[in-house]
């Protein structure tokens, strides 16, 4: 397992490497099942985390044009430490918010060209968010704004 921290908060998982390849499993290109994720170290006063999970290299690494959003999840509890691999159903509190096939959930890697860096992001947040509707990446990076005790990334890279 590799991570990747800042300001003492820590994100890895058990299926990659910090900077290290995605297995196909993850992907479209096999069950597009979410991967295991753990964090630790959550700084004092963190009462909420949310995780984005994005793309920056879409659609060519070489061009990049975009970002893709493959995950938003938002209202994780404290005492939640991780996410089970292919997770069917979120820890109570825990809320999925859009991402860019406009649906909730998970979406797996599946870059049309390239090598592409997926950023698994974690943030510990100081209250709870609300929102009328199921946020996207930008909503709920607005509604993060001033309430961010920490952040921890974890970069995969995929090309089919």
């Amino acid at each position: 397992m590799a991570s990747a921290q800042s300001d003492g908060l820590v994100i890895k998982s058990s299926a990659f490497k910090h900077n290290g390849d995605i297995p196909k499993v993850f992907t479209c290109q096999g069950k597009d099942t979410s991967p295991p994720l753990e964090w630790d170290h959550a700084p004092k006063g963190t009462k909420t985390f949310a995780l984005i999970v994005d793309d920056p290299d879409a659609p060519d690494p070489k061009n990049p044009q975009r970002t893709w959003v493959h995950w938003v999840l938002y209202n994780i509890p404290l005492n939640v430490k991780a996410l089970a691999e292919n997770i069917q159903a979120l820890p109570p509190g825990a809320k999925d918010g859009l991402n860019d096939w406009k649906r909730s959930g998970y979406g797996g890697p599946c870059p049309p060209i390239g090598r592409h860096r997926y950023f698994h992001k974690l943030f510990a947040l100081d209250k709870e968010l609300t929102f009328k509707s199921t946020p996207t990446k930008a909503e709920l990076e607005a509604a993060m704004e001033g309430h961010i005790l920490g952040r921890a990334e974890l970069i995969g890279t995929y090309q089919k």
